[in-house]
């Protein structure tokens, strides 16, 4: 089939900076670095600097460093961590990993983050953090998050994985809370070519600690204060980060570039759009529209050749690993409409203008049946 789009156009990326990858790639092959290592350490110090923080630890995964974070904050069993139900699984893994319970607050309907209008009454005495979640690169509103959490004494993590380069009131988002904790996983913003996470704060000790965590609870080599985890960043990760880092901020820019042209092109169509807030500078990560008529449209956008994708079809409080919670259908009501309409277009750096006007058409074509 013809003038085909492709959902998301990795390859692409990666022509773009292929020489600089084998490059990279090829000096760590030589110089055996396969685990941390000078280009994990240098990409820590790059990315730091990149966010304004004054620490930046780097993890095999978003989700290893997610989980390090709770233990950072003494989070244990019987402990209550407050998140959002409408997001990807592993933020609601981190809590469980640590043996405490996820406490659900509904999300708004234009960002789809967490309401701070909400967030007050779920607070109880077993609450021992907060946990949002900045979805599809749309910062959620901070200040009055932070303005709850401090009145209750209660640390803020900012779940960071899809919102590199996104600002929030003129700052990138991650340096707000206590921690934040990245994603470099293939398909980010920002993503490794393989699995890579990170653990970003301004907090010495918690760094020092969460370096000694992912590395088997050591600080000297075969002595270890505490149990650990081999929750290592590969070196090739992190040179293949330190060639994409500098690309970063002129990748986003084009991300707002095609999510703009989206909004301009889809106004006049019955589609609920991304509502970018005030406060707020996406990153785009994901654009996500929103219609009842989701899954039909999805099937006309795949029949003709039109990729696209469902982020995230069942919210967790409804997924059958967490039904001991006890939650029910209605409980949140604004997240399971956005999980039953929404559905992510492409938006990526090498989308042309007359991609987008490809999927344009054929979304238009589909409304006008």
């Amino acid at each position: 089939m013809s003038d085909k789009v492709p959902y998301l156009d990795l390859p692409a990326q990666i022509r773009s900076v292929r020489k600089e990858l084998d490059a990279v790639i090829a000096r760590t092959l030589d110089n055996c670095s396969f685990c941390l290592g000078p280009d994990v350490a240098q990409f820590e110090k790059d990315f730091a600097r990149f966010v304004g923080a004054q620490h930046c630890v780097a993890f095999n995964s978003g989700t290893s460093a997610l989980h390090v974070a709770l233990l950072l904050l003494d989070i244990k069993p019987g402990d209550e961590v407050i998140s959002t139900p409408y997001t990807f699984v592993a933020t609601s893994w981190a809590i469980s990993y640590v043996g405490a319970t996820p406490v659900y607050v509904d999300v708004e309907d234009g960002t789809m983050n967490l309401d701070p209008k909400l967030l007050e009454r779920a607070i109880t005495s077993k609450t021992k953090a907060v946990m949002p979640v900045h979805l599809y690169g749309q910062p959620f509103d901070i200040d009055p998050v932070l303005e709850i959490c401090r009145k209750h004494k209660l640390p803020l993590v900012e779940d960071t994985a899809q919102s590199h380069a996104a600002k929030y009131k003129g700052k990138i988002v991650g340096t707000f809370g206590e921690m934040s904790c990245f994603s470099f996983y293939p398909g980010k913003n920002l993503g490794a070519c393989g699995e890579g996470g990170a653990l970003v704060t301004n907090n010495a000790e918690f760094a020092r600690r969460a370096r000694s965590l992912r590395e088997h609870g050591s600080t000297v080599r075969y002595y270890h204060d505490e149990v650990g985890f081999n929750y290592r960043m590969e070196g090739i990760q992190g040179a293949v980060l330190g060639v994409k880092l500098p690309h970063l901020q002129k990748w986003t820019n084009e991300r707002r570039r095609v999510a703009h042209r989206y909004h301009e092109l889809l106004k006049d169509t019955p589609l609920q759009l991304p509502f970018e807030a005030a406060y707020a500078e996406s990153a785009y990560h994901l654009y996500v529209v929103r219609d009842p008529q989701r899954d039909k449209l999805k099937e006309h956008l795949d029949a003709n050749g039109v990729g696209c994708a469902l982020h995230y079809p069942v919210p967790l409080h409804l997924q059958k690993c967490y039904a001991s919670l006890g939650h029910k259908a209605g409980d949140f009501p604004v997240a399971e409409k956005a999980a039953n309409q929404c559905l992510s277009l492409p938006v990526y750096p090498e989308l042309t203008d007359a991609q987008i006007q490809r999927v344009v058409a054929v979304i238009k074509e589909f409304f006008a049946r």
